[in-house]
């Protein structure tokens, strides 16, 4: 396999967050991680506009929030979590 251009990180929340999840849904939602690592600008993605730094990955239900730090060419995930939860503050 390829090496990645970008390497995925989870600040301390979002791994919380994400070993929360049922086991279905870690595993549905990895293929979605592994593609932001590969292409953290494509179509899929949209900036939020109410956050400064932040951006938005759908993947069903749930919605990936992150970083992207090109410096350290990182991918930080911030928050995963359903779309009902996800925007509460």
């Amino acid at each position: 396999m390829a090496e990645l251009p970008y390497r995925l990180e989870f600040s301390a929340k979002a791994a919380r967050q994400f070993k929360a999840l049922p086991p279905q849904v870690q595993r549905f939602l990895q293929p979605h991680l592994d593609t932001l690592a590969e292409n953290p600008r494509s179509s899929r993605v949209t900036k939020l506009s109410e956050y400064d730094a932040l951006y938005r990955c759908r993947a069903g239900d749930y919605r990936i929030f992150f970083e992207i730090r090109e410096a350290q060419r990182v991918i930080l995930v911030v928050k995963v979590g359903h779309r009902r939860e996800i925007y509460r503050k």
